[in-house]
């Protein structure tokens, strides 16, 4: 049996639109609540599924619908038993910031990886909290607001990053005493190396691995060069096994 009670006292629009049942806590607007939770964090897994991340489509529609089915719970615990915090939100939050923190890892060329699906994981939790609380409204909106931070600003970001004078590069050289001449080339090109770090995750591999970060000094590379193209004229140099940008 559900509990019919009045929720809150702030005016919501699209509950006003939908009618009185929605700012309700019974079975129809349960299952409201629960398909919109699952059908906004399908699309942000989805988006996430497309660029090969590890928390895709499931991930994100589990983590949603936990958080308004806990939200759910804890509105029915407060309203039937008088109970005066929402412990199952709480909880909610404090595990799904443990899992996010899990998915954040390093990769072989000393990368962060998976912190955007980290707190992209977090942020939809949080929403379907805000779903399973009936506040439909500002849960479009946050819904708008992370497609939009997935989906739209990677771009800008990246241009942004490619006109900075400051970059970071995997660097692979085919022998240590490379890295002598590759120190030379560099500041011939108007660069300055702020720090080289040897990546101990290819000892015994052959070749000598680095993480290399660097500054755009001279005026004409900063007005005429991105990073791409930087990184392209160094790749053509002979003792260079592979070079790319870290991001």
């Amino acid at each position: 049996m559900f509990l019919t009670v009045n929720l809150f006292e702030v005016s919501d629009p699209i509950s006003k639109l939908l009618g009185e049942w929605a700012t309700k806590l019974d079975i129809w607007s349960i299952v409201l609540r629960i398909g919109i939770s699952i059908l906004f964090a399908a699309i942000i897994g989805w988006e996430r599924s497309t660029k090969r991340h590890a928390a895709g489509l499931r991930t994100f529609m589990l983590t949603s619908l936990s958080g308004t089915l806990a939200m759910m719970l804890d509105i029915f615990i407060m309203q039937k038993f008088n109970a005066g915090f929402p412990m199952i939100s709480a909880a909610f939050v404090v595990g799904i910031a443990i899992i996010s923190s899990n998915s954040i890892l390093y990769s072989s060329k000393s990368q962060i990886k998976g912190l955007t699906t980290a707190v992209g994981l977090w942020a939809v939790g949080i929403s379907g909290l805000l779903i399973g609380a009936g506040f439909y409204t500002v849960s479009v909106i946050c819904f708008a607001a992370m497609l939009c931070c997935l989906s739209l600003f990677p771009s800008l970001e990246r241009r942004f990053k490619n006109q900075s004078n400051h970059f970071e590069i995997h660097l692979e050289l085919k022998h240590k005493d490379d890295l002598q001449n590759f120190v030379t080339t560099i500041r011939q090109l108007g660069l300055r190396i702020d720090d080289i770090e040897v990546n101990p995750a290819y000892i015994n591999s052959g070749l000598s691995v680095y993480s290399v970060a660097l500054t755009i000094q001279s005026g004409e590379l900063k007005k005429y060069k991105t990073h791409t193209e930087i990184i392209e004229a160094l790749r053509s140099i002979e003792y260079i096994h592979h070079i790319e940008e870290m991001t």
